[in-house]
């Protein structure tokens, strides 16, 4: 007796291939709505990020209260992402490849999780770019003698280090600030400032500043260990911003998946599956 194996048949363009419509819906509700949650964490003071020069004295609870709203954002935001991405995707013409049906409706919440990621790398990208100029202070344009990396984490004890009742040339202040700025960063590492470039940025406060060398030493000797331990605090932020930030969207992924899945199935009854789970165990 010939056994005869049950097999899915497609439309043509469905069922078989990536609905790359779904996809991209889902991206973008994942993108807007992770936009809207941000913003709104922004507002109530649970940033990631500051321009003011005493974000980084913000206490370790504080830090670790952002990156725990960065995982819920993600929950939300690739959940919405996922379930929108496996309610609009075209099903399959029989019951019989409910299974199939299922892991296409997850592989395309994995896709609308993946391109969410693109599109918001893409605009870090663009405002990273926009928001450069202004990284410096005075709104000069950054360029090779600029510090970036300094003037975003030191740039207060740049302040203490150059201050001066002088009127200064501002053709000099800024390469001389820049300098200082590279130098500052080696205290972080392990060998620290070496003496050479301590007695350096000695003479480059004096001239910079017009102060004497002994006022230009006393200054070194306070900014050095203050820039070392704000690089540390710095450092230590960035840690944790990064790991709960990976937490979140390796999460994400998972959440954007499970509801995709359960797009899937309400597309396929054509209603809320929890309703018709309700009205199935009703006597």
């Amino acid at each position: 007796m010939a056994i005869v194996q049950e097999r899915t048949v497609t439309p043509a363009g469905l069922g078989a291939d990536i609905h790359w419509g779904a996809v991209i819906a889902g991206a973008i509700a994942a993108a807007a709505l992770s936009l809207v949650l941000l913003a709104f964490g922004s507002g109530i003071g649970l940033a990631t990020s500051s321009v003011s020069p005493t974000w980084r004295d913000m206490s370790f609870v504080l830090w670790f209260l952002s990156g725990l709203y960065l995982v819920f954002v993600a929950l939300l935001s690739f959940g919405l992402g996922g379930y929108v991405a496996g309610r609009m995707r075209g099903r399959l013409t029989t019951v019989a490849a409910a299974d199939e049906a299922e892991f296409r409706d997850g592989m395309h919440g994995l896709l609308a999780w993946a391109l969410a990621i693109v599109l918001w790398a893409v605009l870090a990208v663009g405002v990273a770019h926009a928001v450069a100029p202004a990284a410096v202070p005075g709104g000069g344009s950054t360029g090779p003698s600029t510090s970036v990396a300094g003037e975003n984490t030191i740039a207060y004890e740049l302040d203490q280090l150059f201050r001066s009742e002088r009127p200064l040339p501002t053709d000099y202040s800024d390469p001389a600030r820049a300098e200082a700025a590279r130098i500052l960063l080696t205290s972080s590492s392990h060998s620290g400032v070496s003496q050479e470039d301590r007695d350096y940025l000695v003479t480059l406060v004096s001239t910079r500043a017009r102060v004497s060398p002994q006022e230009a030493d006393t200054r070194v000797s306070k900014i050095i260990p203050r820039a070392h331990d704000a690089l540390r605090r710095a450092r230590q932020a960035g840690v944790l911003i990064a790991f709960l930030s990976a937490v979140a969207l390796i999460l994400g992924a998972a959440v954007s998946w499970y509801t995709a899945c359960e797009g899937g199935r309400e597309r396929e009854i054509g209603g809320l599956s929890w309703l018709w789970r309700t009205r199935a165990v009703r006597p």
